[in-house]
């Protein structure tokens, strides 16, 4: 069992960010960190359950709503990449500040890749999981690569995400498209595992063995057969924090 505590703490960008930590009931066996995907949110299944159940393995993890999502301030659309790594930044500097210094960072898709850049700003962290995670950010630009060229001449367009339309800023795919995670992956000097469904149709396998090939051991893979890209067929985050929270243990704080 583990208990969900609402926090918020000041991002990167000046707008206050709303997250939950969710804390074990029993021996707290480390702290972690957990990175939501493009605009998903700290209560989409693939978060919310991740954590709750790596929680009940005794592992205290917070997650939050990046810039203008869910409960936080802000416009998503003044967002990029690199303020969701800063933000990443933010919320271990807000553990830290709480006595709760994070060791273990995970990510889930787009904020697979936000904890690979974060990583080597944060010291403390001694391990990192990515689930679903692309090799590139500018892989988001599938999601509507037919706009690329409006977004890129005119400033702006708006784009179905998520069954949602959201405003895509200039400024966002620039950003994305000068990301590059390779130097990131191959100096991370820390134990990776590499979590990817060989059917998931939004990031496909490949993305996992580039990752996987860039990094250097200690590097786990594990396939998830049978589960979809966010995590919400009965027991499939459940299993993903099952096998992160067994593969973390050797490198927790206790």
């Amino acid at each position: 069992m583990s208990t969900s505590v609402k926090v918020s703490f000041e991002g990167s960008t000046g707008a206050l960010l709303a997250g939950i930590l969710d804390v074990p009931e029993g021996p707290v066996r480390g702290w972690g960190l957990f990175s939501h995907g493009l605009t998903l949110g700290k209560d989409s299944p693939s978060a919310s359950r991740i954590c709750k159940g790596l929680a009940e393995q005794g592992v205290g993890m917070l997650r939050f709503d990046n810039l203008g999502l869910g409960d936080s301030a802000g416009d998503w659309s003044d967002g990029s990449f690199s303020v969701k790594v800063a933000d990443t930044i933010k919320a271990a500097e807000f553990m830290r500040s709480q006595d709760k210094e994070i060791s273990l960072l995970v990510g889930h898709s787009f904020g697979g890749a936000a904890v690979l850049a974060a990583a080597g700003s944060l010291p403390e962290v001694a391990a990192v999981a990515t689930v679903a995670a692309p090799f590139q950010p500018k892989h988001v630009e599938h999601m509507f690569d037919a706009e690329v060229d409006t977004i890129l001449s005119e400033g702006s367009a708006e784009v179905n995400l998520g069954g949602r339309r959201r405003e895509v800023r200039r400024h966002f795919v620039e950003d994305i498209e000068k990301a590059d995670l390779r130097d990131c992956i191959r100096t991370l000097h820390r134990p990776l595992i590499v979590l990817h469904s060989p059917t998931d149709n939004t990031v496909g396998i490949e993305n996992a063995s580039e990752i996987f090939q860039t990094a250097r051991h200690p590097r786990s893979f594990v396939s998830l057969e049978g589960t979809e890209h966010l995590l919400t067929g009965k027991g499939q985050a459940a299993r993903v924090a099952r096998i992160i929270s067994a593969w973390a243990g050797q490198y927790l704080d206790s």
